[in-house]
């Protein structure tokens, strides 16, 4: 049995090795887990109440059967299971951990992945990502009850019901009355707004439709059927996935549009002009207008990949900005122990101050339709406006294949020690290997080299100032595979 239980829990291929059996030997580990005393590391603050986990789940292949049988082993260990009616939304089940007081959550999901994948993703008292060190704590007890040949507890799932160990609840009426004093409806009523919400088949869908019902705003929702398959693409919202979207804005069906990944903690966003726009831009419309309009202040976190636009605007502002590795959990931990205003990834992972410590595509696509509806200009001009302030900025990854597989360590050295002196005319004036190899440029242009740790792949990142800037950095990045080859 290969179970890798990362700082995302785990995602396996449905059937291969993501199987029932599979799935309650994990379940019983993150019970064993989540039964010690040293599982809050420090959150005991919160007063969580002992053995009571949350369980959710998306709408993946069997994703429901999959959660009621981790809710049936939780229940063999003595905990208290409050498992959702239906599919909902990671962040939703999240925000549920914290409301309740439960220990954990567990929710179901291989989020962005291809359809093909599901998995588990284990959620702290907090109601943020696991720490590396809770998951670690999982692989200890998954690997010490296969040594020990000892199987899952297992409860019948209607004599944990009848002995109440099991509870079908509703998260999301909870999380509607937390998002009402995080977003300002009022506003978003004034503004007689249009707007596409693409769900992608997700469990996100119907979310934001339904908390916008009774705004004045016109919602129209696309992919929100029950569609284990997602019409044969990868339920990440990034451009070459939201063809769907665009042709509905370009129907005339809304003036914008955002959408939601697989369990609704990414999100993306199109003008009215069919322009995708990335959660870079996203992220920095938040942060411009939450220090200007509601007069928030705070720290302001993003992971090495995320633009620096945010670092201009942090200047400017006198905020403290903090850069993570990549992964989301990097900044639920400043979340948790800073006061930070934003934190978000390039990936779409966005949270703010008051919410739970994770990323949340329902949250970031209402408060991106309230910047919209104060504004009161096109998203297009809110983002032209934007990088004529604090841009240019044009952005790019790509996953580069080598021929053989690269020790991270020693590529990372290696880009360090020979470092170029400048890129596309531009002299490097910092090297950061917080996670990769990282250069900075005399113009705030940069590149981000980042071998994998498990495939033959650098993943390069890269944000130019201008085109011309963008293409020289990913020729670089790319010159780099080449000779790595």
């Amino acid at each position: 049995m290969t179970i890798n239980f990362g700082t995302d829990g785990w995602r396996a291929v449905i059937s291969d090795t993501f199987t029932f059996t599979n799935l309650r030997l994990v379940a019983q580990a993150m019970a064993d887990a989540l039964s010690t005393d040293t599982w809050n590391n420090g959150g005991n603050n919160l007063n969580p109440v002992p053995h009571t986990v949350i369980v959710g789940y998306d709408t993946r292949f069997l994703s429901d059967r999959y959660a009621m049988d981790v809710a049936r082993v939780m229940a063999g260990n003595g905990f208290t299971v409050y498992l959702s009616q239906s599919d909902a939304p990671t962040p939703v089940i999240s925000y549920a951990v914290r409301n309740l007081k439960a220990v954990g959550g567990i929710m179901i999901t291989a989020s962005h992945n291809a359809p093909r994948y599901n998995g588990v993703k284990l959620k702290n008292a907090y109601g943020s990502s696991a720490s590396p060190d809770q998951c670690r704590q999982v692989e200890v007890y998954l690997n010490d009850n296969e040594m020990r040949a000892r199987g899952p507890n297992l409860m019948d799932f209607e004599v944990a019901r009848e002995n109440n160990l099991i509870r079908r609840f509703n998260p999301i009426p909870q999380y509607y009355e937390h998002l009402r004093k995080l977003i300002n409806f009022d506003v978003i009523s004034e503004g007689q707004l249009r707007v596409v919400v693409d769900s992608m088949y997700g469990s996100g869908r119907g979310v934001i439709k339904g908390i916008l019902q009774g705004t004045g705003c016109e919602v129209h929702e696309i992919r929100n059927e029950m569609n284990p398959g997602f019409g044969g693409v990868h339920p990440e919202p990034i451009s070459r996935y939201l063809d769907a979207l665009a042709g509905a804005i370009n129907s005339g069906l809304g003036n914008f549009g955002v959408a939601t990944d697989g369990d609704a903690d990414r999100t993306g966003a199109m003008d009215e002009r069919c322009n995708f726009v990335d959660p870079h831009r996203i992220m920095a419309l938040a942060l411009r207008y939450l220090v200007e309009d509601r007069g928030m202040r705070g720290t302001v976190v993003r992971t090495v990949s995320t633009s620096r636009m945010l670092d201009r605007l942090a200047k400017r502002y006198d905020l403290p900005i903090v850069e993570t590795p990549v992964g989301f959990n990097y900044i639920s931990d400043q979340m948790i122990h800073d006061d930070v205003l934003i934190g978000g990834e390039e990936s779409g992972g966005i949270s703010f101050k008051g919410h739970i410590p994770e990323g949340d595509g329902i949250i970031m696509g209402l408060l991106l339709t309230e910047i919209i509806a104060k504004k009161r200009v096109s998203l297009h001009e809110l983002v032209e406006d934007l990088l004529n302030d604090v841009g240019p900025a044009f952005y790019e990854r790509r996953d580069l294949r080598l021929s053989h597989p690269v020790a991270k360590k020693a590529m990372v050295n290696y880009l360090h020690s020979n470092a170029p002196a400048s890129i596309g005319g531009e002299r490097i004036l910092e090297v950061s290997t917080l996670d990769g190899a990282k250069y900075i440029l005399s113009d705030d242009s940069w590149l981000l080299i980042r071998p994998s740790g498990t495939e033959p792949v650098l993943r390069v990142y890269a944000e130019g100032r201008s085109p011309e800037m963008l293409k020289a950095l990913i020729g670089f990045g790319q010159q780099i595979a080449e000779n790595v080859s």
